[in-house]
């Protein structure tokens, strides 16, 4: 077997293994912001398996790293997703209200991480985790390796310094 049929099969077990979670966490965040309408959690599965694959040989041990990655790449599909939609709209007349204000607090959200980052890697990957991913707090601490009371105040301070930098 060739090295990319051996990565390809490794990317299939380990998506198989972890389908239920990555529907999970979709469905969860995508169900906290019922404005993206166009975007449901078969979708982001499937592109976050898409994802998975162009990625190449993905060096994931165990449930808690698998967590983590699926986290970044749900968060790339839907602010691609929006990125996209705006992009349509431009062309468009007229956008619906509550869809674009939904899609614009997403790319702020991803400004802001992006800025989160440069001050907290754990927190910028806290709210990863949580706002994109839709994980709790017991998952987020199993994949960061922290107890949750770190997680639960790692995420009040991200919370904090996001309300200053979405302003």
């Amino acid at each position: 077997m060739d090295g990319a049929t051996a990565d390809s099969t490794g990317i299939d077990r380990l998506y198989s293994a972890f389908y239920d979670d990555l529907h999970r966490l979709a469905h969860q965040r995508l169900f906290r912001n019922e404005r993206i309408t166009l975007l449901n959690t078969t979708v982001v599965v499937h592109e976050s398996y898409l994802r998975f694959l162009s990625a190449g040989r993905l060096n994931i041990t165990d449930r808690a790293e698998f967590l983590r990655y699926a986290a970044a790449v749900m968060r790339s599909v839907i602010v691609d997703f929006v990125r996209r939609r705006h992009a349509e709209r431009r062309t468009q007349v007229v956008a619906a209200e509550p869809d674009r204000h939904g899609e614009e607090e997403i790319i702020a959200m991803n400004h802001a991480l992006d800025e989160l980052q440069k001050v907290g890697g754990r927190l910028a990957s806290v709210v990863e985790m949580r706002y994109f991913g839709g994980l709790e707090t017991a998952e987020i601490a199993e994949a960061l390796g922290v107890t949750e009371r770190t997680v639960r105040r790692d995420w009040e301070k991200a919370r904090l310094l996001l309300a200053v930098a979405l302003q």
